[in-house]
């Protein structure tokens, strides 16, 4: 029997990420091979002509599973019995900026938003924050949308995940499948701590821990985290463009491991909600890992936390408690 539609939203969709993601969601990589989707794209009022290009491709690929497509630049109308909303849109930094400006911005759109996916989209709809500063920016929606649940708002700290699994099956030369279990502790910003000291390769044998493998914690303490942290930066430097590709692809990743669950034995690593696990503070939006299933997260509990992991866990923790305080003062 044929499924009914997911309705989801992109934000932002006229930009890179959006251009990148929506031709993915369209062919089935975030929900599936057999789950139709309706396309919902949400654009600022200078790249309506663009937005609507991008329809016009849509169309023009002719995907089975895509069911229909609004592009709109009103959020009332995108965010109408949305079942997934995928925040690319936001205001990003630009030279010379300060944080709190950034933030400013960031905050006005975000409360419009967060107050039309509340008032307009499906009760148990599932957020991801995309767009930077991407923890904060899931904070100020989760205070415009209280009725939206605390568990269905979370924000990307899957591409950092991926990013670290890249990083370590390149270094030991092994698929980057057989690697598992790394962990991205805290905020999407360069204080964000990867973490591989419960990551483990999957050999022809048996599964053995990354740090052992690598045999080099030198590396890992040191060159291994700043990889992670500056990556972004370096495809910047590269590209002279933002990692729109591989942004869009965690993305997805996201949603089909929250929606469908993750493979038995293997967590990920979401930007969620915190309930004080491994003494963060309540009511930050903090990446740990986690397990999905049947449409919800959990924090995988009971990891060893060594004194070296303990200081890079706070220091990202101080980080998001100083953003929350930038962004509450842009409150009124």
């Amino acid at each position: 029997m044929a499924k009914n539609p997911v309705r989801v939203l992109v934000t932002g969709a006229a930009g890179q990420i959006g251009y990148a993601i929506v031709p993915m969601i369209a062919r089935g990589v975030m929900l599936g091979p057999d789950q139709p989707v309706i396309l919902h794209m949400l654009g600022i009022e200078p790249a309506a002509e663009a937005l609507n290009g991008v329809k016009m491709e849509l169309i023009d690929a002719a995907f089975p599973l895509l069911k229909g497509v609004v592009a709109t630049t009103d959020a009332q109308e995108a965010c109408k019995d949305v079942n997934i909303a995928i925040m690319v849109g936001g205001f990003p930094r630009k030279e010379g900026m300060e944080r709190k400006d950034v933030m400013s911005k960031n905050v006005s759109i975000y409360k419009a938003q967060a107050s039309a996916l509340e008032k307009h989209a499906a009760s148990d709809v599932k957020v991801l924050v995309v767009a930077n500063p991407a923890n904060t920016n899931a904070l100020i929606l989760k205070e415009y949308a209280p009725k939206i649940p605390e568990k269905n708002i979370t924000c990307l700290t899957r591409l950092d995940h991926n990013r670290a699994l890249g990083q370590i099956s390149e270094k030991l030369n092994v698929h980057v499948g057989d690697v598992k279990n790394v962990i991205i502790w805290g905020n999407h910003s360069s204080t964000q701590y990867p973490d591989v000291n419960h990551a483990t390769v999957t050999t022809s044998s048996e599964e053995k821990p990354v740090r052992e493998l690598v045999a080099n914690d030198q590396w890992l303490n040191i060159e291994f985290i700043t990889t992670v942290q500056q990556r972004g930066a370096a495809i910047i430097k590269a590209r002279k463009l933002s990692s729109a590709l591989s942004a869009a692809s965690s993305a997805c990743d996201h949603i089909r491991d929250w929606v469908l669950g993750t493979p038995k034995g293997t967590w990920v690593s979401m930007g969620v909600y915190s309930d004080g696990s491994y003494g963060i503070q309540k009511g930050l939006i903090y990446s740990f890992p986690v397990t999905c299933e049947k449409g919800q997260w959990s924090i995988v509990q009971g990891l060893k936390i060594d004194e070296f992991s303990r200081g890079k866990l706070d220091a990202t923790a101080k980080e998001l408690i100083e953003e929350k305080s930038l962004a509450y003062s842009c409150l009124n």
